[in-house]
Formats: C-alpha cells, structure tokens, sequence
C-alpha cells in the first residue's frame, strides 16, 4: 500500500495557527522582524524570541523532533553564535567591562559577549516569527493565498504551485527507486563508498522521472488553457476570516507592549 504524495494533513481544532489564513500569519510578525533587525539591545530580541517560541508550542502541530529542535537546539544555536560574533568584537571598545577569559594575548570581554548574544538573540528572534508562518503553512497554501489576495499574477503563482509539487514528488520516486534496488539486490554495501555508489545509481532514474512529470505538467497546463486568459477561477479558496484579523490585531498588540517593556527593562548595549 503507498501513500498519496500529495496528500494534505488535518490538524486538531486546538492547533489553532494551522486554521488561520497564510497572510494574517505573515503580516502579524513581520514588522516586528524588520524592527528586529535595527535594535541593539538583549531584551527586545529576547521578549520576542519566547514570545514567538510560546505561540508555536501552543498553537502549531509540531512533531517530537521539532519540537526538541525548537525548545533546545535553537537556544543551543543562540549561546554558540553568541561566542562566534562576541570573538569578533573589537576589544577596546569593550575593555572596560570585566574579563571573562584569556588565550595569550587574546582577552575576551563581557561585553564582547553581551554584544555577540544580542546579534545573535536578533537572528534567533527573527528566525522563531518566521517559524510561525514556516510550520503551519504549506507552499500551495500561500501561493493561493497570493494569488486570490495580493493580485499576484496567476501565471506566477501557478507555476510556483507545480514547483512545490515537485518536491513531494520527487521525494515518492526516490523511495520507489530504493526499493527496486533493494528488491533487485542491487543496494548492498556500507561505507561512504556504498553510500556515493547507491547515490549516483539514483540520480538517471530521478532525471528520468522528473522529465517525464515535467512533460505531464505541461500538457495539463496547455490543456487547461494556462495563460490563455488574464484571470482563472480557483477552486480553493483562501478567505481573510474575523479569527485573522483578530490574531493579527492581538499578535500586534502583544507585540508593542514587548516593545514598552523591553524598552523599560534596559537600554542600548556599550
């Protein structure tokens, strides 16, 4: 028995970012991204990043790895870009904050660090908003949402559409091809070697497989009469619901008063 490579899946009504249309969860955290990339301080990105990870352990369907790349191995990924761009820091800007460690005639400051941490909590901050439209929103989902919302040419979008559906399919080929292999016998070995040979022997029936589903798509499009007029009618529709505006209006004004907060809690860093 195989499974539909394009099949769609359902979340639970609690998992409420997954019913909420592709544009209200972009517009809510964006200019808050934009405004991300100007701060300097540790607090502003810092109050969005566990803002922005809450929102997602409560209303997005995560799998048990993401969720543990989310809660641990973003935190992980903030400390060490921390050191990375603390070592980059120009000492005397910062030598009057006390020493945290020395590797001859390296000194590496506090506040090299604090200025490496802020960088860093910024890209992590930006990177966890983005998180939120990335895990509960599929490509086919936003294009739609782009082209019946924003006027995006339907040209443009639809050809996105079949881009995205590459994905899934190529993925449903490679898992035939490695058990055609393996039934032909023709998948044994370890090692690197193995690993390089068995890859190679994939790539010409991929190719294969993606010429002919390209040669499918196309004459789809030329039979549907794709470009032959300016508009189409879409048989999913994307709507711009109450709940969007509300988790807009909410994202928003959460978002400010971070924005009042953070800027109470402390200033520019030296």
């Amino acid at each position: 028995m195989t499974t539909d490579p394009y099949a769609s899946v359902t979340a639970p009504p609690r998992f409420f970012l997954h019913r909420l249309n592709p544009l209200s969860k972009l517009a809510a955290p964006l200019p808050f991204m934009a405004w991300l990339l100007v701060v300097r301080d540790v607090w502003t990105p810092l109050l969005f990043l566990l803002f922005a990870v809450i929102t997602i352990l409560i209303g997005a369907r995560l799998t048990l790895r993401r969720a543990v790349a989310l809660v641990i191995g973003l935190p992980l990924l903030i400390l060490l870009l921390s050191f990375s761009f603390g070592l980059w820091t120009d000492a005397a800007r910062v030598d009057t904050t006390p020493l945290l460690f020395q590797i001859g005639e390296y000194r590496f400051y506090l506040g090299a660090w604090l200025i490496g941490l802020a960088t860093a909590l910024r890209l992590g901050a930006v990177l966890a908003l983005a998180l939120i439209p990335g895990l509960t929103t599929t490509g086919p989902e936003l294009v739609r949402a782009s082209v019946e919302h924003l006027r995006v040419p339907y040209r443009v979008g639809y050809t996105a559409l079949a881009a995205y559906r590459f994905v899934p399919r190529f993925r449903h080929d490679l898992d035939l091809i490695r058990q055609a292999h393996r039934v032909r016998g023709v998948a044994g070995g370890r090692g690197p070697i193995a690993g390089i040979r068995r890859g190679l022997g994939y790539v010409v029936p991929l190719l294969a497989g993606a010429i002919r589903h390209a040669e499918r798509v196309s004459f789809a499009m030329d039979s549907r009469a794709f470009g032959a007029h300016p508009t189409r009618t879409e048989r999913y529709l994307m709507p711009l619901r109450v709940r969007d505006a509300v988790f807009t209006a909410l994202f928003w004004l959460i978002g400010a008063g971070l924005l009042v907060v953070a800027a109470r809690l402390g200033g520019a860093l030296p």
